[in-house]
């Protein structure tokens, strides 16, 4: 009794065990898919190109801060004994140590150059808002193709099913001598086809997720798409075009070169104005200086100004006036060529989408033809083509009418899901192009009161 009881129990365990990994397995394989908005906000945060981004907006900040602060006071202190006693007559009053406080107090081109770091820091925002719109653009396309390439494997797959169906069916019929043994060979044919798409599928889905990976920082075999998390993508016009961060980014980088040398132009023809304060802690260690003075070398000594400094001729400042005008024109045609081929991009999108959408509507139809005659097919073979056996009657079909006409729907599937990636592609392009990234990111992640609404 009690080892049947023992048994028992341990049954149980074994149950609830083996019912406890299956749920365990059940999420490993729930928690392998990740979402696009997922994979965007890692590639967005992993990304080289936005780290540079960043780290060029924290130089502008810097440079901005830089060229303000010469308005405020800077305080040096310098200390120091000689290392040998003094002989004769230094020059300088010998001193312990030395205080000196100066500040620019004004200066017409120093203004012109606060102008140009404050352009530049703006540039920089536009810049990383640029960079961070690219990097959304690579890790949404390559998700989605990587989702399309995984749904079209799983039908490549079938494919292959069907394939090995067909050929041991022709390869039966040509044995019996009922089919030639052309059509034997073109079954094989079929199905080497079909291996071979297959194999470049499942290249191609490695190397995406190897590039999501890089982009993400994710291990590449824990990257599995999620196909309900990718949105419509909609439909914009050319005339809907908004800023695109990068030409603002390049024309403010002009900008602020133009302003940069106008204060290096400037520098010929204004004063400027300076501040300066100094305290020396003299000493007589050392040295014999009160040999050279009429009364004894006092400890403490101060002075303090106003300097002008009026420009009268300096070649050095005038050729580097010539030189920043001729990188402000450079940056400002390099603006104005980013922007001429951004426009080239929207008329090449723009045209390519109205085929692409052709492309996709035709690649649908065929889908939905092979699926009738499919299902024409199957109905066929089950109940017989109702035409009798008599002279002029069609032929009753054999099987392999089924495995074609089924590989024959696995294939226009497949070519209906390749030509609705290729189309959300373009849209993704245009879209970044007339700066509506910012949109697709709100599509990707919607507010929390928006979601709280659906949900409802």
């Amino acid at each position: 009794m009690r080892d049947t009881a023992s048994k028992s129990i341990a049954s149980r365990w074994l149950r609830a065990a083996g019912l406890m990994a299956v749920f365990v397995a059940a999420n490993a394989a729930a928690s392998a898919q990740v979402s696009l908005i997922t994979v965007v906000s890692l590639a967005q945060r992993n990304s080289t190109q936005v780290h540079k981004a960043q780290a060029d907006l924290q130089h502008a900040h810097a440079a901005l801060s830089e060229s303000k602060d010469v308005f405020f006071p800077s305080l040096d202190l310098t200390t120091g004994l000689p290392a040998f006693p003094e002989t004769g007559f230094t020059g300088s009053p010998p001193s312990i140590w030395s205080a000196t406080v100066q500040s620019l107090v004004f200066s017409v081109p120093q203004k012109n150059y606060i102008s140009s770091a404050g352009t530049g820091v703006k540039a920089a925002i536009a810049a990383l808002k640029d960079a961070q719109e690219q990097v959304a653009l690579d890790a949404s396309t390559d998700y989605i193709e990587l989702d399309t390439i995984n749904r079209e494997l799983n039908a490549a797959r079938q494919q292959e099913d069907y394939a090995s169906k067909l050929v041991e069916i022709e390869q039966q019929r040509a044995e019996a001598g009922i089919d030639p043994l052309s059509d034997y060979l073109e079954a094989k044919l079929t199905a080497a086809q079909i291996k071979l798409k297959r194999l470049h599928l499942e290249t191609r889905a490695g190397v995406l997720a190897q590039q999501l990976a890089a982009l993400t920082g994710m291990p590449a075999e824990t990257i599995q798409p999620l196909h309900s998390s990718i949105p419509q993508i909609p439909k914009i016009q050319a005339t809907d075009a908004k800023s695109l961060p990068g030409i603002e980014s390049a024309k403010l980088i002009a900008k602020a070169k133009f302003a940069a040398a106008k204060g290096d132009q400037d520098a010929n023809y204004y004063p400027q104005l300076s501040f300066y304060a100094q305290y020396n802690r003299n000493t007589t260690l050392l040295n014999e200086v009160n040999s050279y003075f009429a009364k004894p070398l006092p400890a403490n000594n101060f002075s303090s100004g106003i300097g002008l400094q009026i420009p009268l001729f300096n070649m050095r400042n005038r050729a580097k006036s010539r030189e920043s005008a001729a990188d402000a024109l450079k940056a400002k045609v390099e603006a104005e060529e980013a922007e001429h081929q951004n426009n080239v991009a929207v008329a090449r999108l723009t045209g390519s989408l109205r085929e692409l959408d052709t492309l996709a509507e035709i690649a649908s139809l065929k889908q939905q033809i092979a699926a009738e005659q499919l299902k024409t097919v199957q109905t066929q073979l089950e109940y017989g083509n109702g035409s009798g056996s008599g002279p002029g009657s069609t032929p009753q079909l054999s099987p392999k009418a089924q495995q074609q006409a089924l590989i024959d729907e696995s294939v226009k599937s497949q070519d209906a899901m390749d030509a609705s990636f290729q189309l959300a592609k373009a849209r993704l392009g245009l879209m970044r192009a007339l700066g509506h990234m910012g949109d697709w990111l709100r599509l990707l992640n919607p507010p929390a009161q928006e979601t709280k609404q659906t949900a409802q």
